[in-house]
Order: structure tokens, then C-alpha cells, then sequence
């Protein structure tokens, strides 16, 4: 299955991963251009024991891709995850859920 995950940070990255490395297509998307660009050299940028060696087989498989063009990611998936940050808000604590209306939106023009 063609899978795009919206998201590489702990959470897009690993599922990412893990999604490329049992044999889906994926696409994984970030807004951050410098964290994709070191992606797609190769560099890990978080630590999760075991994970460079899933991305470096899933890439090296043709599984795995990194790409800052949400359009193309969203073309991409016939099922998007949604892995975005959600920082706490100021003041009451809650979870800022901006990043995921945020990306839903896109999904949805």
C-alpha cells in the first residue's frame, strides 16, 4: 500500500519505519526542509535504538522517501497518517492541536 505519513519526529519517523520495512510504499513528509534534507543523506536525527538501520534498508529498498512537498505526499498516500507536534498551549497546558488541523486542511484541499 502507498502510505504517507505527515510528520518526522518520533512518532512519523519510527511509524514511518516501521510501515517501509514490512514492505508498504511510504512517503514520509516534513515542513522542516533541513530535517529532510538530512534524511535523505542518511542522518537520523533522533534516537531510537535500531532505527538508522531500518531507514537505511527501508531507502536502500526503495520503501522509504522523505519529501517537504505536501502536495506530492499527499498524491502519494492512499492512507495519510497525520504525526504531527502538538506542543503544549500557554498557559493551560492542553495540547495545541494548530499542527494537526493544520495538516488536515491540506489533506482535505
Amino acid at each position: 500500500m502507498k502510505v504517507t505519513v505527515m510528520g518526522s519526529g518520533y512518532v512519523g519517523l519510527v511509524t514511518a519505519a516501521c510501515l517501509a520495512q514490512v514492505g508498504h510504499q511510504v512517503q514520509c513528509f516534513d515542513v522542516d526542509e533541513a530535517r529532510i534534507a538530512r534524511l535523505r543523506r542518511g542522518e537520523v536525527p533522533l534516537f531510537e535504538p535500531g532505527l538508522d538501520a531500518v531507514i537505511a534498508g527501508a531507502t536502500a529498498a526503495g520503501l522509504l522517501t522523505f519529501g517537504a512537498d505536501p502536495a506530492l505526499a499527499i498524491r502519494h498516500g492512499q492512507l495519510i497518517f497525520i504525526a504531527v507536534g502538538t506542543p503544549s498551549r500557554d498557559g493551560d497546558g492542553h495540547a495545541d492541536l494548530s499542527y494537526v488541523y493544520a495538516a488536515a486542511a491540506e489533506i482535505g484541499h
